[in-house]
């Protein structure tokens, strides 16, 4: 049985997973500065955007980028500060979102942690106000399928890193928001 994290698939242009795919590279494409600042010549992050980007369109399939999903996230190593580190890892995140669907809000929490890390702990949550403004109600609608965080062990939302510190707290935020924005309706 798949678990409620990984969204559905759908053919290669349509599928939850798709749509959220779309979202997280935007939202890892905002902080991509923060980590070429540092690492110039590492084209790695920026590729996973752009792969993930592609994945989005329909244009790659879900086997290839599962296989090339950590190739963003070893990047990190190249940055020299914590908010390239988590521009990295933003990045790792979105292109995963081929793997599992949940990793979109992984995506979206790096980068806030970045631009945290970067600037100021309110300017990290003024990302996550961007992040929900630039959301679809297609993407909210897929997003909210996800399971609270903490509440399904099979994926990135179960106990994790993405479920503590600041990073839980970002997730935590964006499907607090997506949950009143549904009750608003």
């Amino acid at each position: 049985m798949a678990s409620p994290q990984s969204l559905s698939d759908g053919d290669r242009r349509h599928g939850d997973r798709r749509l959220v795919a779309a979202w997280a590279a935007d939202c890892a494409e905002r902080v991509l500065p923060l980590f070429e600042a540092e690492a110039p010549d590492d084209d790695r992050v920026r590729d996973a955007v752009g792969r993930t980007r592609a994945f989005a369109r329909g244009e790659l399939d879900t086997d290839g980028e599962i296989r090339r999903r950590l190739v963003a996230g070893r990047a990190a190593h190249s940055a020299t500060s914590p908010a390239g580190r988590a521009a990295a890892r933003s990045a790792g995140q979105a292109a995963a979102v081929a793997h599992m669907g949940a990793h979109a809000l992984g995506a979206a929490a790096y980068a806030a942690r970045a631009v945290a890390l970067d600037r100021s702990p309110a300017a990290g949550s003024a990302e996550v106000a961007w992040q929900l403004d630039r959301t679809s109600e297609p993407v909210r609608r897929a997003l909210r399928k996800l399971p609270p965080l903490g509440q399904s062990t099979s994926g990135p939302l179960g106990p994790g890193l993405l479920t503590s510190g600041a990073l839980g707290g970002y997730i935590r935020e964006i499907q607090a928001a997506l949950a009143e924005q549904a009750d608003a309706r």
